[in-house]
């Protein structure tokens, strides 16, 4: 068992040996590949990462009670998207639809009746991943909801680092002095929401809740929040959670 400060739990993490220990305990051999694949170096210029953003659409909140609906990715660099490389799958959810979560995503029940389980996309879905850096908005979906689908289908969680957008703009309007001042003169909190975020970039405004679009949105957000506040040498492991 890994020593307790190297457990992937903040971003001081030892992410690549957390991997390097899973691949050598891991049963299941698509988790075996995908953990052997690694993730980069702490030091390594965010520049040089491969990236792939991320995101699910899910019947609800709840990874207790919900379940994944849609996955869509899209890999890309700081200086590229790679829309080529894209992917996008809606899966049978292990929970059932709900008017909200109908409205909201827009996948309805003739869609998912045909659709596949998520075990039967995981070998390309997990391969799509594997030695990349994974890039969400919001962190508490995707890395949560991955962990229990997958570990409720092989037996074995998946954990990994992520560059979450959200978090990168919580840094600057959540938590920094100016943050705080705003509190104090009890001014509403700037959005962090995916949309709000980009537009502080002048981003376009994208349809939400379609998985493949809010991956490309997020790609899109991480480029600006780099090229405006960061350095192409900054190192991941300043970014990553």
């Amino acid at each position: 068992m890994l020593p307790r400060h190297l457990l992937p739990r903040s971003s001081a993490a030892d992410w690549p040996t957390y991997l390097e220990h899973r691949a050598a305990e891991a049963r299941q051999p698509e988790l075996a590949r995908f953990f052997t694949a690694g993730c980069p170096e702490p030091d390594t210029p965010i520049a040089e990462a491969p990236l792939v953003a991320l995101d699910l659409e899910t019947t609800g909140l709840d990874v207790r009670r919900h379940a994944i609906v849609s996955i869509g990715l899209v890999p890309f660099t700081l200086r590229r998207i790679r829309l080529a490389e894209r992917r996008y799958w809606v899966v049978r959810p292990s929970r059932p639809l709900s008017t909200q979560s109908i409205t909201m995503h827009r996948i309805t029940h003739s869609e998912i009746a045909e659709a596949p389980d998520l075990a039967e996309v995981l070998p390309e879905l997990l391969d799509a991943l594997a030695g990349r850096l994974v890039v969400v908005h919001f962190r508490h979906i995707e890395r949560p909801f991955l962990n229990e689908a997958i570990k409720a289908r092989l037996g074995e969680g998946l954990r990994f680092p992520v560059i979450d957008t959200m978090s990168l703009e919580a840094r600057r309007h959540r938590l920094s002095t100016w943050a705080r001042f705003r509190r104090w003169m009890r001014r509403p909190p700037v959005s962090i929401r995916l949309n709000d975020s980009r537009g502080r970039y002048g981003l376009p405004a994208y349809q939400g809740h379609h998985a493949l679009l809010d991956a490309l949105a997020t790609a899109e957000l991480l480029q600006a929040q780099i090229a405006t506040h960061y350095l192409p040498q900054t190192p991941v492991g300043e970014l990553w959670s």
